[in-house]
């Protein structure tokens, strides 16, 4: 099963092998002594065709970290046979036409079957073009709300509208940091110093001092006073700020 803006196999340009390697799709067994792992990241490069998993995010498949390198097919293999098309619809979808997603699916990949929300947003490039799809998958198993089939719909909703929001605020947070790099000549680290200074003196969350920076810099509003003061300060003479 495969589709044109998915390849099963990706080159392997990404490993996630920290040892002795095992065969491809290799399972992990559960044990009573293995940490419980919840969820984990991904994400899907679409130009490369490369995949990067966490080490949480093999676990909730019941692969091994570094057991196997992260692609398509592998991904499909470990959920039950039923679930397969619609994730890799959802996957395609969120490549061609920038959809996000949130599907409830089941994981094979161990000795219990589990359930497991798996959600994905594209990362699209300054022209709108999805470059990459990134995202978390969550096991609900023994974590299901409790009452009618309706209040746990409801529930997962919720949790998942939550998770979006979160993997949302990351995103703006990344884009801004990466702005002020730009703006201030300062790494990584610095760069959140200045977001974080900002919220601080200004009053206001993060999340929403990287919002108004990003919007700015793509001229879609007007930076605040504030934030405008400070920036200026921070950068060097000569760089233009909205």
């Amino acid at each position: 099963m495969s589709s044109p803006a998915l390849p099963r196999h990706r080159p392997a340009t990404r490993s996630l092998h920290s040892g002795n390697g095992h065969p491809s799709g290799a399972r992990s067994r559960e044990t009573a002594s293995a940490p419980s792992r919840i969820a984990g990241r991904y994400r899907y490069d679409r130009d490369s065709g490369a995949w990067w998993w966490s080490p949480e995010m093999c676990g909730v498949l019941g692969l091994a970290a570094g057991a196997a390198e992260p692609n398509t097919e592998l991904l499909l293999e470990q959920l039950h046979p039923d679930d397969r098309a619609r994730v890799l619809e959802a996957l395609t979808r969120a490549c061609t036409a920038g959809a996000g997603f949130a599907l409830e699916v089941r994981v094979e990949g161990s000795e219990v079957e589990r359930t497991v929300v798996l959600m994905g947003e594209p990362d699209t490039d300054h022209s709108g073009r999805v470059r990459a799809v990134e995202g978390m998958c969550v096991d609900i198993t023994t974590a299901r709300p409790p009452g009618s089939e309706a209040d746990q719909v409801h529930a997962l909703q919720t949790e998942v509208s939550q998770l979006r929001a979160a993997m949302a605020s990351r995103a703006c947070i990344e884009q801004a940091k990466g702005i002020l790099m730009l703006l201030t000549g300062c790494g990584d680290p610095v760069a959140f110093e200045l977001l974080a200074h900002i919220s601080s003196h200004t009053h206001r969350k993060v999340r929403d001092v990287a919002q108004s920076i990003t919007e700015s810099a793509a001229g879609h509003a007007r930076l605040p006073d504030d934030v405008r003061d400070i920036l200026r300060d921070a950068c060097p003479p000569g760089q233009p700020i909205r």
